[in-house]
């Protein structure tokens, strides 16, 4: 028996973040396009009393009024971030009107600084959260019943309540969760063919650093092979040769190494590769640890073999891509515009 369309409200309002928004609709609405009639995403973006709203940037949104929505349940709230988050949560009235939309969902999902409203309505308390990593603080300040955990780039966080929480990192995430919600409530080959039509080469896991270098490779189904990927994302300098590696999802080595040449695209060892360079790129990039250094944490060993490998890969040595790329105090911790004035 074919599933309805599963009804999704995006809360939008002045100085929202457009892509909060959009990137979230556009993988919605890619999805119905993939799924039979009648079982994808009736998607409507709303604010509090309808009409235009003006983003951050030059782009307008055109919403429905909370008060216009169908009557009856909804199976996902999307909560935007955004600079006018904070004048919704000095808003008394503002709160109330997002508490009662978010008791109307079967699932809230927070994107960005959106976590804040969120935490603003008690939503989140008891939840393990993201959010981007600019606004953790404030977060965990604001709101101590809340558990943040700044580094992930997306959460899912259920309690035995029944509460069901998604929360994101800035932007981008938001559409990486919304992957992870298409496969949730479909499969896999949806969320891949999302992502190949969304010109994504990889769906990125949730556990993946909001810090960590973008691996842009196929992402496997979930399962041992998608656990292997995360445990080489998660830690690049760590033992993950073959056998290691198969041990940990347990699997036999050989057939291991057939399962995930085939769902990956390339064998193991190639892709620790590809990750290790990343990750290097990186931290060439944001960071001025010794090339020693970094090559020791991404697993390289030595030097002198991260510049091979990095020849090999990209063409040009550590020394010359972080003279080329390196950024100028890309280690400080905070952004342009700090949560104590925008959030």
């Amino acid at each position: 028996m074919q599933r309805p369309m599963r009804r999704v409200a995006i809360l939008a309002f002045d100085d929202v973040q457009s892509l909060d928004v959009s990137g979230p609709a556009e993988v919605l609405a890619t999805a119905t396009m993939y799924l039979p009639d009648g079982t994808g995403y009736d998607v409507t973006v709303v604010s509090r009393h309808g009409g235009v709203v003006a983003s951050q940037s030059a782009i307008a949104l055109q919403t429905v009024a909370v008060a216009d929505l169908p009557p009856g349940p909804i199976d996902t709230v999307i909560i935007a971030g955004g600079f006018g988050v904070r004048a919704l949560m000095e808003d008394p009235a503002a709160v109330a009107d997002v508490t009662a939309l978010i008791a109307r969902a079967a699932r809230l999902v927070t994107v960005c600084s959106g976590a804040l409203l969120a935490a603003a309505t008690g939503a989140l308390d008891g939840h393990r959260v993201t959010t981007h990593w600019s606004r953790a603080a404030l977060l965990a300040r604001y709101r101590p019943a809340v558990e943040v955990d700044a580094d992930p780039i997306y959460i899912h966080s259920e309690r035995p309540d029944g509460s069901d929480v998604w929360s994101s990192a800035g932007v981008t995430a938001g559409i990486d969760l919304t992957l992870a919600l298409v496969e949730r409530d479909h499969s896999t080959d949806v969320a891949q063919a999302v992502a190949r039509q969304l010109v994504m080469f990889l769906r990125r896991p949730g556990g993946q650093s909001q810090f960590a270098a973008p691996t842009w490779i196929r992402q496997a189904p979930a399962g041992p092979i998608q656990r292997a990927q995360e445990l080489v994302v998660h830690d690049p300098g760590d033992d993950h040769s073959v056998r290691r590696l198969a041990l940990r999802v347990g699997m036999s080595e050989r057939h291991f190494v057939r399962t995930f040449s085939r769902d990956v695209g390339l064998p193991p060892a190639r892709y620790v590769a590809r990750v290790r360079v990343d990750t290097a790129r990186q931290a060439l990039e944001s960071s001025s640890d010794t090339v020693e250094a970094i090559a020791r944490r991404c697993g390289f060993g030595s030097a002198e073999t991260m510049r091979r490998t990095l020849v090999r890969h990209i063409g040009v040595s550590p020394e010359a891509y972080r003279q080329r790329f390196h950024q100028p105090g890309a280690n400080a911790t905070t952004g342009p515009n700090q949560m104590e004035e925008h959030p």
